[in-house]
């Protein structure tokens, strides 16, 4: 069952599919245990500046917070 899954991954879904990335780090044993890392076109890859500046994060985090409380229901 794991050389079928495997074979799945690697070679259909990453062809055929846009969400390969997705299900390789969800279901590849190869990446089992590994967490807190960004992946790309099924590699593990580095971050952008971006996704390591701390500010911008918690700018994003208030942004959100901020939309999701003006669209509860009765905020208006």
């Amino acid at each position: 069952m794991q050389a079928l899954l495997a074979y799945l991954v690697d070679s259909c879904l990453k062809t055929y599919s846009r969400s390969a990335t997705t299900c390789y780090v969800a279901l590849h044993p190869q990446v089992k245990g590994i967490s807190g890392k960004y992946f790309s076109n099924c590699n593990l890859d580095a971050t952008s500046s971006q996704a390591n500046d701390a500010q911008l994060a918690e700018k994003l985090w208030n942004f959100t917070e901020n939309l999701i409380k003006e669209n509860q229901p009765g905020s208006r």
